[in-house]
């Protein structure tokens, strides 16, 4: 009778911390309403280099990039004019090989700036972190970084 009890204690105790762990709320994305799907795709495919992943809609208004492991950008065309936004609501990716991908910037002439807006340059926060700062086509505030945690 004791094994049967442990056994069934056990078999709770599963089942409750995965039932815990399915309901974490967690990002699973975010998304851009943008004027020109084409030009807006080719930044982040091209540029920013995220890889597109397959969309339900198959309707040329949508993208859909993977950014990390179930987390996404949606990309939805719609948009009917620029609007500005404060570079404090930003997306932020951190980019491996930050130098090449400010030299990829340099040689495109897609302007970066640093936290406080001076063009083409880096800032170094407190932890050493390197960043910079761009828009996309549509005017969202990117924040490309070196963080490597």
């Amino acid at each position: 009778m004791k094994m049967v009890y442990s056994f069934l204690c056990l078999f709770f105790s599963m089942h409750l911390n995965a039932q815990q762990k399915n309901t974490k709320v967690h990002i699973n994305h975010t998304a851009i309403y943008v004027m020109d799907i084409e030009k807006t795709g080719n930044f982040y495919s091209k540029i920013i280099g995220i890889d597109s992943i397959p969309e339900p809609f198959h309707d040329g208004k949508h993208i859909w990039y993977k950014t990390a492991d179930h987390v996404m950008l949606h990309v939805i065309q719609g948009a009917n004019e620029k609007k500005e936004y404060y570079k404090n609501q930003h997306t932020c990716y951190t980019e491996p090989d930050f130098n090449g991908f400010i030299a990829k910037l340099k040689g495109i002439n897609w302007p970066y700036e640093d936290v406080n807006g001076n063009k083409n340059s880096i800032t170094t926060r407190i932890d050493g972190v390197h960043q910079i700062w761009l828009q996309d086509p549509d005017g969202y505030w990117i924040e490309i970084n070196d963080d490597n945690y």
